[in-house]
This record gives C-alpha cells, structure tokens and sequence, in this order.
C-alpha cells in the first residue's frame, strides 16, 4: 500500500449542515497535507464550490435507507476502496456508515465514524441501527455533551474502540464582521424591511418544532409587554424543507400575538456573516439539546451577543455573560429576560463580549484546529 494518506469521506448530501460543512472542510484541507482526498455523496448544494481539482467526488445513493440500495453502496465502495487504494473510510451518517462498516471489512480498511448528533431510540431495533456509529476503529464525538451521550447508551457497543472529542469549527476568515461592506448591509435590511439603526433580533435555523421557534415567539411577546411594540424587530431565518403544517403554526401564532409589523419570516440567506452583522442580538431557543450548535459558534465569530438555551453543546461553546448569555431551555419568559437584559446593555459592555465571542472561537473552535486534530488522529489510526 502507498505510504501516501488516502481519505474517503461518505455523507449522504453535501448541504450546509454542520456535519456537510466539516466533510467540505476537511476535505479541502487534506490535499494541502498531501492526501488523496475523495467524497461520495448523492449530491447537495455545496458540491458547486468543491474544488474538484483537490478533491475526487464520486456519486452514489448513499442518503437511501432502502437495504437493497445500502448493499449496492456496500459493493460499489469496495470498488472505490481498491481502485484508488484508499487507507481510511470516514462516515458521517448512519445509513452510508453501514455500507462503510461491510466495505472496510471486505477490504481490511481503517474505519472512522463522527457522531453527530444524539439519534433516537426507542427501542432495541433503533437503538441497534445507531449503534453503527460507534463500531468503528475511530469514533468522534463533536462536543463533551455528544462524549456522554455516547457513553451513557452505547458503551455496550464501543467495546476496545477509540473515543474523542474533536469540536467542530467554522472558518473564522468567512465569519469576519470586518469582512462586510456597508452597502452590501443596507440592502439586506432593506430586503428584509427593516429600517436602518432598528434594533434587530435574529433567530436562524431551519424551522423545526424542536428548534424553539415558538418559544422564541412567546418570549417576544412578553419583550413586548415590557417593552413595547416598537423597540426592536425580529428575524426568524429559516427554511421549514416542507413542514408547512409547522410554519403555518408559528405564523398563527405571530399573528395571534399581532407580531406581523414586527416580524419577519425569511426562507433562506445566501451571505450568513452578513445576516450576523446586520443583527444586534442572535438567538438559539432549541428545545432539544443541540450536539453541537453551529449558530452559537458562528454568532461569537461575528462579534455578536448569542443568547442559547442551556442544554447540549450550547453549555461548551458559550462563556454565559462573557461571551453570550444561556437561558433556561423551553422557557419563553426565561429567554424574555435575556432578550430584555441585552437590549439595555450599553455599547462598551456590548463590544467587550463580541470580543471575547471571537476570541473564544479563534481559540478552541476554529475549522484550521479540527481539521489538524482529525488529520493527525488519522495518521496515528495508520501507525
């Protein structure tokens, strides 16, 4: 076998997710180490900005929980595998980590798994189809939160396997408020009918039940009631990917509260650090623990007060009232609080915790740090 380091990376569809966003990155990265760096995925939005020159993108049904399709992909990999002499196989979901986990047998490759996110059970069988996840060589957990996670319902399952924490990260060069023109400001708040030097208050993510959009509403009402109704404006940025049945409950509830004049429902951003910047206060209101929380991060990137429910990887990423505040999850009067305490906070105060935001994620959640941290537990797994 080539000494050289050859990466395959399996992920159902390329999006901009946080698990997509880490495949993109990593695989990018590799060929900058002198690897051989591949993905094969079913498609997706980011695969228009792979740099195909760097990186080898092969097709395949890997998003299909149909077996007879998942033994297909089983087939083909072993394929993929011997043809471009592959040393590690990294997958990132469950259906295509099946695939992967046949494959590397068949070949008698290395195996690496990123756990994700904290999948459901609720019973043996379902419990038994997430267990895939930890039956690799290498298994990575995003944050401390994920680690227990896993430890607390698959430790049957690990048996000798190697487990770590490699926190996810984001490009802090594409995250930079100083990256922004004023111009380029001005006409996103014009498209979004927010009149310049308003106050406003963004909630991104996709529109979700447990993505705490109700609560997020329920908390502007009572801002209201301390506040009034012309304090602030409100941003809910998200696509529901064909929940119509949840948005028309949110924007029932909205109109129930007489929200309308004052919040805004919009689908999709091309330019995130521009939706950050333009926004005084970012808010995470999930009511589910998050694995990771990609908007907590991104928001202290951008030198931006976040204001997070207090469960999951929000409690790892967030310094609460020094880089953002947390709030007692699923509690609409909790968040009204916070949203309250930063609206009257003074600029100097503001400016010093978007500060120590960025400094915190340049520090311990930069995309350069994981990558570095995957690519050197790859060569390790190797040796």
């Amino acid at each position: 076998m080539s000494s050289k380091l050859k990466v395959l990376q399996i992920i159902p569809n390329l999006g901009y997710g946080g698990a997509e966003t880490g495949c993109y990155d990593l695989a990018h990265y590799l060929p900058e180490n002198d690897c051989f760096s591949c993905i094969v995925t079913s498609g997706g939005e980011l695969l228009k900005f792979v740099d195909k020159k760097k990186v080898k993108i092969i097709r395949l049904p890997v998003h299909t929980k149909n077996p007879v399709l998942m033994i297909f992909n089983s087939i083909a990999l072993v394929f993929i595998i011997l043809f471009n002499n592959i040393s590690i196989v990294h997958a990132r979901s469950r259906a295509p980590a099946w695939s992967c986990f046949f494959a590397t047998i068949i070949t008698r490759r290395k195996f690496v798994t990123t756990f994700h996110g904290t999948y459901s059970f609720t019973n043996f069988i379902k419990k038994f189809y997430n267990s895939i996840m930890v039956r690799s060589n290498l298994v990575i957990a995003g944050s401390n939160f994920i680690f227990s996670h896993i430890k607390n319902n698959y430790s049957n399952y690990l048996h000798l396997k190697k487990l770590l924490v490699i926190f996810r990260g984001i490009n802090v060069d594409y995250f930079d408020p100083s990256t922004t023109l004023e111009s380029e400001e001005d006409n996103l708040l014009s498209s979004w009918g927010v009149a310049k030097n308003t106050k406003l208050i963004l909630m991104p993510g996709r529109l979700t039940s447990w993505k705490g959009q109700e609560i997020f509403i329920e908390a502007i009402n009572l801002v209201n009631k301390e506040l009034g109704h012309q304090s602030f404006y409100a941003v809910i940025l998200g696509s529901d990917q064909g929940r119509n049945v949840y948005t028309k409950k949110i924007k029932r509830l909205a109109e129930q509260y007489r929200l309308i004049p004052q919040l805004k429902f919009v689908e999709h951003c091309n330019n995130m650090p521009l939706a950050y910047k333009v926004s005084n206060i970012i808010v995470s209101a999930s009511v589910e623990p998050e694995a990771f929380g990609r908007v907590a991060i991104e928001a202290q990137a951008m030198e931006k007060p976040i204001i997070a429910s207090n469960i999951g990887g929000s409690n790892e990423t967030i310094r609460n009232n020094e880089t953002g505040f947390l709030f007692e999850s699923n509690n609409p009067k909790s968040l009204s609080q916070k949203i309250i305490k930063v609206l009257n906070l003074d600029e100097s105060r503001l400016k010093l915790i978007g500060i120590e935001g960025r400094k915190n994620i340049i520090k311990k959640f930069n995309v350069e740090k994981m990558c570095f941290s995957t690519y050197s537990e790859y060569k390790k797994l190797l040796n």
